[in-house]
């Protein structure tokens, strides 16, 4: 049975890049890959790629899109205090286990 990898950062949370050439910059993440430990984030970490043109695409060229960034680069951003903070864990009076900010306590997952 294989085991889940569990990361403080999910999908469409916005997050900042904390390390690496996009370092400063901010964007929602669009998809995680568990397997290489990366994440998608939108508008971030462009690359050009040459397409050819095929069945997906009617008209080849280069073609700019999102490259992966590890996950350890990145920091997710409070909606409350707008910084980048960690993430921590409680159980909620409901029994659920939501995500909080460690600089001001808010829940950041509803």
């Amino acid at each position: 049975m294989a085991v889940r990898k569990k990361y403080h950062i999910k999908k469409n949370d916005t997050v900042m890049v904390i390390a690496g050439k996009e370092k400063g910059k901010s964007g929602k993440v669009l998809r995680i890959l568990t397997k290489k430990d990366r994440a998608v984030v939108e508008k971030l970490n462009m690359v050009k790629r040459h397409m050819r043109p095929g069945a997906h695409s009617r008209q080849g060229g280069i073609v700019e899109k999102e490259a992966p960034i590890h996950i350890s680069n990145l920091m997710v951003i409070c909606s409350k205090c707008t910084d980048p903070t960690r993430v921590g864990y409680k159980i909620l009076d409901d029994g659920r286990k939501a995500r909080f900010c460690k600089k001001c306590g808010e829940i950041i997952d509803g």
